[in-house]
């Protein structure tokens, strides 16, 4: 592998394992893997390539708009995958790494509406988007978690 894509999968990892709850872990085809709790946010493949599992909803509204791709190698499963080849592509797979992560995010955080509209702004979300992230806002606000998203 290059050295210039090294340090793309490099710059990718160390800025999502900097997320809260994100654990990294060794992906059972080569490359890594990050952990939200037990739930998989992505992958990432020796070569730059990211593979993300999404809802349908969400999956259907990125392959539309032309974000990112069917998964490479199961299709109908929902995911997608998103090749890293250019800084600009980094900036992407961040973007979609970040958007996974905020479903599991929502679910936790101490003021999830707070939560989803600074992701909103921050990501520069459709309103598309922010209609399907919306679904992942629990019904009541987790009051016993205390953390703030906002470091990440």
């Amino acid at each position: 592998m290059a050295f210039w894509m090294m340090g793309l999968l490099k710059k990718l990892e160390d800025e999502i394992s900097a997320w809260p709850d994100i654990s990294v872990y060794p992906h059972r085809f080569g490359g890594r893997e990050f952990l939200f709790g037990n739930a998989d946010v992505g992958h990432m493949h020796e070569g730059g390539i990211l593979d993300v599992l999404f809802p349908r909803s969400i999956h259907d509204a990125l392959l539309a708009d032309g974000l990112a791709e069917g998964h490479r190698w199961v299709p109908n499963s929902g995911g997608i995958t998103f090749r890293v080849r250019s800084e600009d592509d980094l900036k992407h797979a961040l973007w979609l790494m970040r958007l996974s992560y905020i479903r599991y995010a929502l679910k936790t955080a101490a003021d999830p509406r707070g939560l989803l509209e600074q992701e909103t702004e921050e990501l520069h979300l459709s309103p598309q988007f922010r209609s399907l992230l919306e679904k992942f806002v629990p019904k009541t606000a987790n009051h016993s978690a205390t953390k703030s998203l906002s470091a990440a």
